[in-house]
């Protein structure tokens, strides 16, 4: 059976080259365009990953949901890969790293190579 990943993205163009990248690893994917219906269809479909953009609706928006679905029961076992170019859109001077603060397996700066989020989804999903 396929592995689910979600992909919660409010950039179309992103989450359209993810989802086909993944389909033709032979992933099955889901989609949201925004933290609030990620996390709705994240427990409809309960995914075996998530990859989560922080900049959505507003600048922190993927932070939240990240600890939304560490809080949550249903949601705190998922992996959460975190896709960002925060660093780069807000010119920090330091890296973002997973931590208790933010709960996710790893933190990848946009664009995203295709190899590096193949390599990290296959060392969290097992």
């Amino acid at each position: 059976m396929a592995k689910k990943v979600m992909i919660i993205d409010d950039d179309k163009d992103f989450r359209d080259a993810v989802k086909t990248l993944l389909r033709a690893k032979g992933y099955d994917i889901t989609e949201a365009q925004d933290g609030k219906s990620g996390l709705e269809k994240a427990l409809e479909v309960i995914p075996d990953l998530i990859i989560l953009d922080v900049m959505m609706a507003h600048a922190t928006e993927g932070y939240e949901v990240a600890r939304s679905f560490r809080d949550n029961p249903k949601t705190k076992d998922i992996p959460v890969i975190m896709v960002t170019g925060v660093k780069k859109a807000m010119d920090l001077g330091f890296d973002i790293s997973a931590d208790y603060w933010l709960p996710v397996k790893a933190v990848i700066e946009k664009p995203v190579q295709p190899e590096k989020l193949l390599k990290i989804l296959e060392e969290n999903l097992g």
